[in-house]
C-alpha cells in the first residue's frame, strides 16, 4: 500500500500499488506533456530567434558581399570597357593595316599578273617561234632528203656542213677544217676540225661524221649504230671530241630537241642535227680556249717536272762522278803524302848531312885562318929558305 497526502486539505490516505502507479503515471504524463509542450514552444521560439538572427547575419553578409561584388562588377565593367575600347582600337588599327596590305597585295598582284601575262605571252610567242622554226627545219630536211638520190644524200649533208663552216671561216683564223682522207688505219671520218692559238699550240680537235638516208630506204639505221666506229676513228686520228651530224631518226624528239650528249657511252661524244653544227663548234671551242691557260700551266708544270727530273739526274751523276774522283784523288793524295813523308825523311837526312858538312867546313875555315907562313915552314928548312929569298928580292 502507498500513502498519498492531499496537497489542498492535508488528508492522508492510502491507495493500492496499482492505483498509485496509475496516478503517478497520469501525473507524470501530464507533466511530461506540459514540459514537452513548454520545451517545444521554447524550441520554436529559439528556433525562430536563431533563424531571424541567422537570416539577419546572412542578409548582412549578403549585402556586404553584394556591395563588394557590385564594386568588383563596376571595376570589371570599367576594365571591360577599357579593354573593349583598346580592342576596338586594335581591331580598327589591324583592319586599317590589313586594308593597306590587301591594297598593296592587290596592286602587286595586278603587277605580277600583268608581268606574268607578259612573260606568258613572250614564252608562248618564243615557243611558237621555236616550234615554227623546228617545223620549218624539219620540213626543210624532209624536203632536202626527198629531193636527193640515195647516192647523193651523204655527200649533200657533208657539202652542207662544209658550206656552213666556210661562210664563217674568218672567225676561225687559226683553224683547220677539211675532209679526213687518211685511210692508213683502215677507216676514216668525214671531217676533222683542229683549232690552234697564235703560237701553234692545239686548242681543240673534233672528228665529224655526217649521216643521212632517204625516207624510201628499206633498211633504216639508228644514230647509235655509228657511234662505236666514230669513237674508233676519233682515237686513231687523235681527236679530242667526236660529233655525229645526223638526219637519221628524223621523227625522234630525243635528237630533235638540241645537242645530245653521248659521253655516258663514249667520252666527249655528241649527236646533233645540222642546224647545231656551227653552234656546237663555237661552244666546244670557247670551252677549250678557257681551258687553254690551264693546259699551258699544266704543260709548264710538266716541263718543270721534266727539268727537275733532269736536274736530279745531273745532280746524281755529279755526285757519283765527284765521289769517284774524290776516291781517286784521296788515294793519290795519300800516296803523295807518303811520298812527301819519304822525301821529308830523305831531306832530313840530307839536312843532317849538310849540317855535318857545315861543321867540317867551319873547322876547315878555322884551320885555314890559323894557317901562317911560319906554320907552313915550320920544320921545313927548304921552304923557310925559299920564303926568305922571296922577301929579300921584294
Amino acid at each position: 500500500m502507498n500513502e498519498i497526502k492531499c496537497p489542498k486539505c492535508g488528508t492522508t490516505f492510502q491507495i493500492s500499488e496499482e492505483n498509485y502507479d496509475s496516478i503517478v503515471k497520469q501525473i507524470r504524463d501530464k507533466e511530461f506533456e506540459r514540459e514537452l509542450a513548454h520545451q517545444e514552444e521554447q524550441y520554436k521560439k529559439d528556433k525562430e530567434n536563431a533563424i531571424k538572427i541567422t537570416e539577419a547575419n546572412l542578409e548582412k553578409k549578403f549585402l556586404e558581399e553584394l556591395n563588394q561584388k557590385s564594386s568588383e562588377i563596376t571595376e570589371l565593367k570599367h576594365q571591360i570597357e577599357l579593354k573593349d575600347n583598346e580592342k576596338e582600337l586594335a581591331i580598327k588599327t589591324t583592319l586599317l593595316e590589313k586594308d593597306k596590305q590587301i591594297d598593296s597585295l592587290n596592286n602587286e598582284l595586278l603587277l605580277n599578273k600583268s608581268e606574268f601575262q607578259l612573260k606568258e605571252k613572250n614564252i608562248k610567242e618564243s615557243y611558237e617561234e621555236k616550234l615554227k622554226s623546228k617545223e620549218e627545219q624539219l620540213a626543210y630536211y624532209k624536203d632536202f632528203k626527198a629531193r636527193q638520190s640515195t647516192k647523193m644524200i651523204g655527200e649533200s649533208l657533208e657539202q652542207h656542213c662544209n658550206n656552213e663552216f666556210n661562210q664563217l671561216r674568218p672567225l676561225f683564223k687559226n683553224s683547220y677544217f677539211d675532209k679526213d682522207n687518211d685511210i692508213k688505219t683502215g677507216s676514216k671520218g668525214d671531217f676533222i676540225f683542229r683549232d690552234f692559238d697564235d703560237g701553234g699550240v692545239e686548242i681543240v680537235s673534233i672528228m665529224f661524221e655526217m649521216k643521212n638516208e632517204a625516207d624510201t630506204t628499206s633498211s633504216k639505221h639508228k644514230n647509235e649504230d655509228f657511234l662505236k666506229e666514230l669513237d674508233k676513228d676519233r682515237n686513231e686520228k687523235h681527236c679530242e671530241y667526236a660529233v655525229l651530224v645526223s638526219l637519221l631518226e628524223i621523227d625522234n624528239e630525243y635528237y630533235n630537241n638540241g645537242i645530245v650528249d653521248m659521253s655516258y657511252k663514249y667520252p666527249k661524244m655528241y649527236v646533233i642535227r645540222p642546224q647545231f653544227f656551227i653552234p656546237l663548234i663555237t661552244l666546244i671551242r670557247s670551252m677549250a680556249i678557257k681551258s687553254l691557260d690551264y693546259k699551258k700551266e699544266l704543260e709548264l708544270v710538266k716541263n718543270q717536272n721534266i727539268d727537275i727530273a733532269h736536274f736530279e739526274e745531273n745532280m746524281n751523276s755529279f755526285k757519283d762522278g765527284f765521289a769517284r774522283n774524290y776516291r781517286l784523288a784521296s788515294d793519290k793524295f795519300k800516296k803523295a803524302i807518303e811520298e812527301i813523308d819519304k822525301t821529308i825523311d830523305h831531306l832530313q837526312k840530307t839536312k843532317d848531312a849538310l849540317i855535318s858538312s857545315e861543321n867540317n867546313l867551319r873547322l876547315a875555315n878555322n884551320k885555314a885562318e890559323d894557317l901562317t907562313i911560319k906554320k907552313l915552314t915550320h920544320n921545313s928548312e927548304t921552304m923557310a929558305k925559299m920564303f926568305d929569298e922571296l922577301k929579300q928580292v921584294s
